[in-house]
C-alpha cells in the first residue's frame, strides 16, 4: 500500500514543481522565460569555463580504474559492506559515485542488466545514485569554474553526506523492497 502511495506521489511530483515556480513567478511577477533563458546563458558560459577540469577529472578516474586500484578498494572493503547489510556488488557504485556521474551510472547499468532493475541490489544502486553526490567532480570542477583554492571543509562535508546517503540508500531500500 504505502509503496503505491509513493508511485503516485512521484508519478506527479515534478510537473507540480515546475508549474509551482512558473506561478510562483508569475506572482511575483518575473518574466519567467526571460529569467529561464538568463539562466542557461549564464550555464553555457560556465560549461566552457569547466571543461579543463572536466577532463583532467576524467582522465584521473580513468586511470583509477584502468590501474585496477577500485577492484583491489573493493576487495579490502568488503567485510565493511557485508556488516552494513549492503550486497558487495554495489561497493563498486558506492566508490565511483563520489567520482563520476558518468562511471556511476556505467556501474548501475551494469548492476541492474546483471541483476535486474526489481532486484535488490538493482534498486539499491538507483536509490544510491539519487542520494548520493559526485563530490570529487563537484570540488574539482565548479570550485575550479569559479576559482576557489581552499575548499577548506568541503571535501570532508561532501564524503561524510555521501556516506549518509550511502547508508540510506542500503537501510529505505531494504525497508521499501524487503531483505
Amino acid at each position: 500500500m504505502f509503496v503505491k502511495v509513493v508511485e503516485a506521489i512521484s508519478k506527479y511530483a515534478i510537473p507540480f514543481i515546475f508549474l509551482g515556480i512558473t506561478i510562483y513567478g508569475l506572482f511575483k511577477k518575473v518574466s519567467v522565460y526571460e529569467a529561464f533563458t538568463d539562466g542557461a546563458k549564464e550555464g553555457f558560459t560556465t560549461g566552457v569555463r569547466i571543461i579543463p577540469y572536466l577532463v583532467a577529472m576524467l582522465v584521473a578516474i580513468g586511470v583509477f580504474r584502468a590501474s585496477g586500484a577500485l577492484e583491489l578498494l573493493t576487495k579490502v572493503l568488503s567485510p565493511i559492506t557485508n556488516a552494513i547489510g549492503m550486497p558487495g556488488e554495489l561497493l563498486p557504485m558506492a566508490l565511483m559515485r563520489p567520482l563520476s556521474g558518468g562511471g556511476a551510472q556505467g556501474v548501475m547499468s551494469e548492476l541492474i542488466t546483471t541483476h535486474g532493475p526489481e532486484s535488490l541490489i538493482g534498486r539499491i544502486s538507483a536509490v544510491m545514485m539519487g542520494s548520493t553526490e559526485t563530490t570529487f567532480y563537484v570540488l574539482a570542477v565548479y570550485f575550479g569554474a569559479v576559482s576557489i583554492k581552499k575548499s577548506r571543509h568541503a571535501l570532508s562535508a561532501g564524503l561524510l553526506a555521501d556516506l549518509a546517503g550511502l547508508l540510506t540508500a542500503v537501510y529505505v531500500s531494504r525497508l521499501f523492497f524487503g531483505a
